[in-house]
């Protein structure tokens, strides 16, 4: 399992913030047996697979209950082959219950991360408890014979992240009456829309406004996708007047001759705004939707299709 990224701006980032946090889930989750050595069938293969399947998610970000699981699909050489033409479904077991009779059976549907260079595949599932799980992938393009490859991957009790059901932290977070009416000097976007930074997370809150949170950092970006997040969140502005737009920069900056800068630690680390920390993130871009109840409704780590925001936001206008 690893998170997809790249150099974003020559900075590395700091520890993960859930690392020291503790989880924000309540209510107990059943483990399933411990194995000793892996299930019959889901060893690693003796051969090198010609299509590599890989779940997009940080160490504790899958956790007993729902989840959006991201994965694409990598050639030999490790090059994203994921398209609009390639199918992907994945089968679930729960290996510490039954390795041979999966717990669901699911289709991945694409989006483009980055239109016609990088796609990936979202599927929406619920683990029932946590342990150690397979996900048989089976993959085609068109009519050819599909491909099937198999993994493991582990699922954690709880995660810090803030969820789908909780109540969002009230945090305070950068707004344009900080500093003057210029978002340039609180945004990294090189065309920022003035209107992702009149609100503060508190103060959407304190209101009761519906609103969409997004994490997000053009210009120090690990992941490479904050840019293409904002760029498509932007026309929904004006498609929904009701809903208050806020995006935060999830690492500390500071102005270096009119120039947002990284501000980093001593070890040249991207260090985290209090924001972050408060919602407990592992990854950027991040997008959360918040009801006017201040209750996280949707959330959507890293890319997300039209369909999905569209219903996300049809549900707290």
């Amino acid at each position: 399992m690893a998170a997809a990224c790249s150099s974003g701006g020559g900075q590395t980032a700091s520890p993960t913030a859930a690392a020291t946090a503790g989880p924000s889930t309540s209510g107990a989750c059943p483990t399933a047996p411990a194995l000793v050595g892996d299930p019959a069938g889901w060893s690693p293969p003796t051969t090198a697979p010609v299509v590599v399947p890989l779940i997009i998610a940080g160490a504790g970000e899958l956790a007993c209950g729902p989840n959006r699981v991201l994965f694409t699909i990598l050639d030999k050489d490790g090059r994203p082959i994921g398209a609009p033409d390639r199918t992907a479904k994945i089968a679930i077991f729960d290996l510490g219950r039954d390795a041979t009779k999966p717990i669901a059976t699911l289709d991945g549907t694409f989006i483009w991360a980055i239109e016609n260079e990088r796609g990936i595949y979202v599927a929406n599932t619920t683990f029932p408890e946590a342990g150690l799980y397979g996900a048989e992938f089976t993959t085609a393009v068109g009519t050819a014979t599909p491909v099937v490859v198999r993994l493991t991957f582990d699922v954690q009790p709880s995660s810090a992240v803030i969820k789908v059901g909780q109540k969002a932290p009230s945090s305070r977070t950068p707004t344009v009456a900080d500093v003057g009416g210029d978002p340039t000097r609180i945004s990294t976007d090189p065309t920022p829309d003035p209107a992702f930074y009149q609100t503060s997370v508190d103060q959407a809150i304190a209101a009761h406004k519906p609103f969409v949170l997004i994490f997000a950092t053009p210009k120090f970006c690990t992941s490479a996708q904050c840019g293409p997040t904002l760029d498509r969140i932007k026309p929904y502005v004006t498609k929904y007047p009701t809903v208050t737009f806020i995006n935060v920069e999830p690492y500390k900056l500071k102005l270096v001759d009119g120039v947002l800068q990284a501000d980093v630690d001593a070890n040249n680390r991207l260090q985290n705004v209090a924001a972050t920390d408060e919602w407990h993130l592992f990854s950027e871009p991040n997008v959360y939707v918040v009801d006017r109840n201040g209750i996280v409704t949707a959330n959507f780590e890293l890319i997300f299709s039209d369909a999905e925001l569209t219903t996300a936001l049809d549900g707290i206008k």
